[in-house]
């Protein structure tokens, strides 16, 4: 039986629809309509509807969807349900920045390690997690099965970084550097690279 493809960027809106549920929740709302979570999450009501029916069933004809129920679906399907391990490679400045950030947690990951080429018991403190050296990167994702990586090095050693980070055994990656990386089709890469961001926006203000 074929495994059913789910678009990337279906997958991305559930983390939309997650973080206003949320927001429903503090607010105390009990129950949603899909066209106020759709606008809550800045989609079209058919979007979601559609997003939604890849997983299964959710809400009730004409009383729309428990918000605490769909709200415990989703972090089913994220795989958010406990912490997930994530490491990060590259404590830099912006890899420093990303450590002392502390909403992974809110939102189901645990950076439980950092690696650099520079390690001190100092640095350690001050970022607030284990600070490992490079030569220790592939022995502690195996040994601690990390699927998961943060990537804030410079673009001259990512790939060479991110072949490490696939031959130990991990299965996604979060890419801050400015590169492509080449990676197999087992493994996800999100890119984040915040002077293309800014470029863009740049546009839109001319």
């Amino acid at each position: 039986m074929q495994k059913l493809v789910i678009p990337r960027k279906t997958v991305y809106r559930l983390s939309l629809y997650y973080r206003a549920l949320q927001r429903l929740r503090v607010g105390k709302t009990a129950t949603v309509s899909s066209a106020a979570l759709a606008k809550a999450a800045g989609v079209k009501p058919t979007q979601l509807r559609k997003d939604l029916t890849y997983f299964g069933q959710f809400g009730t004809r004409g009383l729309g969807y428990s918000v605490e129920s769909l709200s415990k679906q989703l972090t089913d399907v994220l795989g958010t349900t406990r912490l997930q391990p994530v490491i990060l490679v590259g404590a830099g400045n912006l890899g420093a920045a990303l450590l002392r950030y502390h909403g992974f947690a809110k939102e189901g990951f645990e950076v439980v390690a950092a690696f650099d080429v520079k390690t001190s018991k100092t640095r350690a403190q001050q970022l607030g997690v284990k600070l490992l050296p490079m030569t220790e990167l592939g022995g502690f994702v195996r040994e601690q099965h990390i699927k998961m990586a943060i990537l804030t090095v410079p673009g001259t050693v990512a790939q060479e970084v991110a072949n490490a980070l696939v031959e130990a055994g991990v299965l996604a990656i979060l890419n801050f550097a400015p590169i492509i990386l080449q990676v197999p089709d087992r493994v996800v890469v999100n890119n984040v690279d915040l002077a293309i961001e800014l470029e863009n926006l740049s546009y839109f203000i001319q």
